[in-house]
């Protein structure tokens, strides 16, 4: 049955309306997985008690605000402003938090599908936008089409997207910034020194707005960054440049910052805008001068976000995230037989778990290892740009082991996961001696990883099932 469908699939006309709907298809299946009962629950899950209440305030006040005791319960009954004239020491960067209330200015802040709308609506973008990127790198519109159909299925890309945090958003800046880094590669002249490169320029754009989703967006400056300016000093010295040194890694990494930095930093203090226009933001009034009153305020974040070690029930360190061993659990109320309409025995269970797609998941982690094995004994550029995003989106982290973690962080390189993962699919077709069915075998795994975002479902959106159909999702004893 698999050699017919590859078969089918191989057939002219069947490839090319692949290729012109398939695409199309893939961003409506995340759409559908990201968008429907979006408004369940009416609660505020998880991390959302900051960020939602947040971004009303900075909407309606420039800054954030403190609000009363118990007001969560007020805020979800639709008594949205009810927060108070008093600041709010807040540690991120305000972005997300505008992003987030967008989406309640536009639908209404008593509305639960508001707060995540947004969010939403930036996972089904990155959709969208890995598989231009893939298509870039593999040169492929059916690999493509693969990355896109893998991320829109997995559990953790779902969860994060249909969840008012602000990880979503750094991620889908991360990878805008990769994309535009890809471009900038495609146009770069490696033998000229390039002033002003628009590509490069945009790319500053988007990880400015990264950074200013949250600090960690500076990781993927400094990764891109470093790799446009050693790979350019590398490429000239390998085309016999005398002056490969001076040329590339000065001058030309002199305007690589320039065409990179700057612009980062303008969008981050734009983001700001609220807090430096206004007088009731946290530390505003601290100095006569609001940017001096700005640095003031980042130091105290920054000292928080350094110092930081509250033990958690769902805390994970970094070295346990492409394991995906503990994995966080935004949401779970459970109900007794009868109560509520529950008819089961044992009880019924409303679960929202942040856990990837196994069949996904771990292939994907294997296959980080087998790109970084392939990069050291290849040189590869497709590997070593596959990787960039990992440096960028997870190394940084493994300094700090001793810090509050959490697996969902993982959102921003997910995406790089899935390429990874592409990259070793898409070796073992070209490789194999018999190429259908090598084909046949991916589509197996596709069909798989599919049927696994089936089964865990339920617990991505908070779908209420048996109390025993919950526990045969925990496979592992740490994921409850």
């Amino acid at each position: 049955m698999i050699a017919s469908l590859t078969n089918y699939l191989n057939d002219t006309d069947v490839r090319r309306f692949i290729n012109r709907f398939g695409s199309w298809f893939i961003i409506a299946l995340a759409a559908f997985l990201r968008l429907w009962n979006l408004g369940y629950p009416s609660k505020l899950v998880f991390d959302e008690t900051y960020y939602v209440k947040d971004a009303w305030t900075l909407w309606n006040t420039g800054s954030e605000k403190a609000w009363p005791n118990e007001a969560n319960t007020a805020f979800e009954s639709g008594s949205v402003n009810v927060f108070l004239n008093d600041p709010s020491f807040v540690v991120h960067p305000p972005l997300g938090k505008w992003i987030i209330g967008l989406g309640m200015w536009l639908f209404g802040a008593e509305n639960s599908y508001s707060w995540r709308i947004t969010t939403a609506l930036l996972g089904i973008a990155a959709v969208a936008l890995l598989m231009i990127i893939a298509k870039l790198l593999f040169k492929s519109t059916a690999w493509a089409l693969a990355a896109g159909f893998l991320f829109a299925i997995d559990g953790h890309a779902i969860v994060l997207a249909r969840t008012a945090l602000l990880d979503n958003s750094l991620m889908f800046f991360g990878l805008l910034g990769f994309y535009f880094l890809l471009r900038d590669q495609q146009h770069r002249d490696i033998l000229g020194l390039q002033k002003f490169r628009p590509w490069l320029f945009a790319a500053g754009v988007a990880l400015g707005a990264a950074t200013a989703v949250k600090w960690s967006g500076l990781y993927f400056i400094a990764a891109f960054g470093l790799y446009v300016v050693i790979s350019e000093t590398i490429a000239r010295r390998a085309a016999g440049e005398t002056s490969w040194i001076k040329t590339g890694l000065l001058k030309q990494g002199s305007l690589t910052f320039l065409n990179l930095v700057p612009i980062s930093v303008l969008i981050y203090l734009a983001s700001w805008s609220g807090w430096i226009f206004s007088s009731g933001g946290y530390d505003r009034n601290s100095t006569p001068n609001w940017f001096t009153s700005l640095i003031q305020y980042h130091q105290a974040a920054y000292g928080f976000h350094v110092g930081l070690s509250t033990p958690h029930s769902y805390s994970a360190n970094a070295l346990s995230w492409l394991f995906a061993i503990r994995p966080t659990s935004f949401f779970y109320e459970g109900l007794s037989f009868g109560q509520n309409g529950c008819n089961t025995d044992g009880g019924c269970s409303s679960a929202i778990t942040a856990l990837g797609n196994p069949f996904i998941w771990w292939p994907a982690a294997a296959s980080v290892f087998f790109v970084a094995a392939w990069f050291v004994r290849t040189r590869q550029r497709l590997a070593g740009l596959i990787l960039l995003g990992m440096a960028g989106g997870y190394l940084p982290w493994l300094v700090f082991l001793n810090r509050t973690t959490f697996q969902f962080y993982s959102i921003a390189f997910l995406p790089w996961m899935i390429l990874a993962l592409i990259f070793v699919a898409r070796h073992y077709v070209y490789q194999a001696r018999r190429p259908i069915r090598a084909q046949g075998a991916f589509l197996l795994f596709a069909g798989l990883a599919f049927a696994g975002t089936l089964f865990f479902l339920p617990i991505w959106i908070g779908s209420w099932i048996p109390y025993w159909y919950w526990q045969i999702h925990m496979w592992l004893p740490s994921w409850v």
